[in-house]
């Protein structure tokens, strides 16, 4: 049961030596996810061997060109290789008519349906996608233009059966469903045996935040509180906390903060500005308010477990 982050690009406005354009990838037991979407983003995709073509939700934090100039090549590309099946994209308002210009003036004509949904950047934590595994949540970052977060969060699973229950007591396979579900099960000879004998509980559901690009701001604590992981942005040192300020993004002491404050399980940092080739001192920073962080890396994947 797979809830994996696949982190394609770190940098931030402009590619960097080895560091590239927001991207990510959410990979929640099988079903993708791509967040944001900069420049080379579908090269990225390529070399970290993510199938594009099973990405069918698309999630955009802002309309600044570092996260989402990649987007047209990636929908055309989609198209040559035989693309179907709908599109659905997620961002604030304005992505849809930018598309459609460019797809307007390219006398292009998707072959597939684009289909575009503006998210609310001001009316708090809201949901925008949900299946039977999944709820996505947008809330409000501050930045210079309507910026949202993402939560993405499990739903409560079945409970785990008992191998060894289903032959001692000759359960047949089609009330193996229900059993999961938590009811109980009657033997032949008219006896229950208790759900609490024949399963295991669910894992506790998992969860991922993504905040970038963002100022500090708490008001984004209780949409975060307890998750399992958060990627929040990163941009620069706290020495450079004024300039941070007045471009709307965060330093990595910052970062840390909003991490400890809402008592996250673990915090990646990234967004780097260009002026930094070396990461520690970031790191470092970040752990001064909370240790659990790490450094988000291109090209890196980065797993929660189950939990029971």
């Amino acid at each position: 049961m797979k809830f994996e982050l696949t982190i394609l690009g770190t940098n931030a406005a402009v590619q960097y030596r080895n560091r590239y354009l927001a991207g990510q990838v959410v990979n929640i037991q099988d079903d993708l996810f791509l967040i944001d979407c900069g420049e080379g983003t579908q090269f990225r995709m390529a070399e970290c061997q993510v199938k594009k073509m099973k990405i069918d939700h698309i999630f955009i934090s802002h309309l600044h060109g570092d996260h989402f100039y990649g987007l047209f090549g990636l929908l055309t590309s989609l198209a040559m290789n035989g693309r179907k099946k709908v599109m659905k994209i997620y961002s604030p308002k304005g992505l849809e008519e930018i598309v459609n210009v460019l797809f307007r003036h390219s006398n292009y004509i998707s072959p597939f349906p684009v289909l575009f949904y503006d998210v609310d950047t001001e009316g708090g934590n809201h949901i925008i996608f949900e299946d039977k595994k999944l709820m996505i949540n947008a809330f409000p970052l501050t930045h210079r233009i309507p910026t949202v977060g993402y939560l993405f969060k499990e739903k409560t699973m079945q409970r785990t059966i008992l191998v060894e229950k289903i032959k001692e007591y000759n359960i047949p396979f089609a009330q193996i469903k229900d059993i999961k579900n938590g009811e109980n099960f009657m033997n032949t000879e008219g006896g229950l045996i208790l759900n609490s004998e024949l399963t295991l509980p669910p894992p506790e559901p998992r969860s991922f935040a993504y905040c970038s690009d963002t100022m500090y701001f708490e008001d984004i604590i209780p949409y975060i509180q307890g998750i399992d992981l958060l990627y929040h942005e990163a941009t620069f040192a706290h020495d450079m906390v004024e300039q941070a300020a007045k471009t709307g993004h965060s330093t990595a002491y910052q970062a840390g903060l909003i991490a400890q404050k809402a008592e996250v399980g673990q915090l990646i940092i990234g967004h780097y500005s260009s002026r930094y080739d070396n990461l520690e001192p970031l790191l470092a920073e970040a752990k001064t308010a909370f240790d659990n962080t790490i450094l988000g890396v291109d090209g890196k994947t980065y797993s929660v477990e189950l939990k029971r």
